[in-house]
């Protein structure tokens, strides 16, 4: 690891401040499960690590039925999965925080830095870049191993996925994300904060070099909404999913009036799929509905050549959301 300096501020304005106009000047460092990582195998080397753990302003999580969900961005997944107001209300989003990664990791990972976490891409782990490219300047995933990477929004020049398995639910619940720099707060839709990036320059978010992420807000769910989260992988212990989806189902008695369904490690950033949406708008729920919006979900997905499984998982995993959403799962 290479030598940097240490800042521990107390205030926001304090962090900013001490935070870079570039990339690799400073790195935010909250709970750091995915920081030390990048920077112990040299992926990144900020000059200074801005410790935000001190920060009191970053924390709590509070409910109120107008403004809905606050959560600040130090929050740990475990304290989100276990927090009574988000049990009730939010079902979803701590079934998914409380299943994501380990129990290791759940107890130091924030919320703030599960949305900002960097690609688990295997050419971006080993010192490709993000885009992965080779000497000639072309990406290496679409004639290398690309068994784990996206199958929707894989036009290029990014292949890998998004890593979240949080950020998916938060969009489902139509969440917003609030950052702070220089200039003041900025807020904006959770889902326009992940972006695909075109250069290797640029990363994969909406996040300036000098801001930090201070809140998630989430509005009060639709009364009688009906959620579900639905992850495939290969194991039960820690692993990274193939696919998931994640659902939101508006419903009028037996009928869906609107859906909201969000897939993630499918594509660059967390898919929204207006194709399974729109399958199920109007419709009772059954199996062949939900299957038909499964495969509305994946109609655009294509495979690089090593990944053409996860067409077939990710459909799934949305037909099973769909289901499990209908079979009790409420908002």
């Amino acid at each position: 690891m290479r030598a940097f300096e240490y800042t521990s501020p107390k205030e926001k304005q304090q962090a900013v401040g001490l935070l870079g106009r570039q990339w690799n000047d400073a790195e935010v460092l909250a709970g750091g499960s995915d920081l030390l990582g990048l920077m112990k195998d040299d992926i990144v080397h900020p000059k200074r690590l801005v410790n935000v753990k001190d920060m009191d302003e970053l924390r709590g999580i509070s409910f109120t039925p107008e403004h809905g969900l606050r959560i600040g961005s130090l929050e740990t997944l475990i304290e989100i999965s276990q927090d009574a107001q988000v049990k009730q209300h939010y079902p979803m989003l701590a079934h998914a925080a409380g299943d994501a990664a380990s129990p290791q990791i759940r107890n130091v990972a924030t919320i703030g830095g599960n949305m900002c976490q960097r690609p688990r891409c295997w050419w971006f782990r080993n010192g490709f870049g993000l885009l992965a490219t080779g000497p000639d300047g072309k990406s290496l995933v679409p004639d290398g191993d690309n068994r784990y990477h996206a199958i929707l929004g894989n036009e290029g020049p990014a292949y890998f996925v998004s890593p979240s398995t949080v950020a998916p639910v938060l969009i489902a619940y139509n969440a917003s994300i609030r950052l702070f720099g220089p200039n003041g707060r900025r807020e904006l839709p959770l889902q326009k904060f992940f972006v695909v990036p075109k250069t290797d320059g640029e990363r994969e978010h909406d996040l300036r070099p000098n801001e930090i992420v201070t809140d998630i807000v989430v509005p009060a769910p639709p009364a009688g909404a009906k959620v579900a989260h639905y992850e495939v992988r290969q194991k039960e212990a820690f692993d990274w999913p193939y696919a998931t989806a994640s659902v939101l189902l508006q419903m009028s008695g037996g009928t869906v009036r609107w859906a909201r369904v969000v897939l993630s490690h499918v594509a660059p950033v967390p898919w929204v799929s207006n194709e399974a949406a729109q399958a199920l708008a109007g419709k009772s729920i059954f199996e062949q509905t939900a299957d038909a919006a499964g495969q509305a979900a994946v109609a655009n997905a294509r495979s690089l050549g090593r990944n053409k499984h996860k067409i077939t998982l990710a459909r799934v995993a949305v037909k099973r959301a769909i289901l499990q959403a209908t079979q009790g799962g409420r908002a």
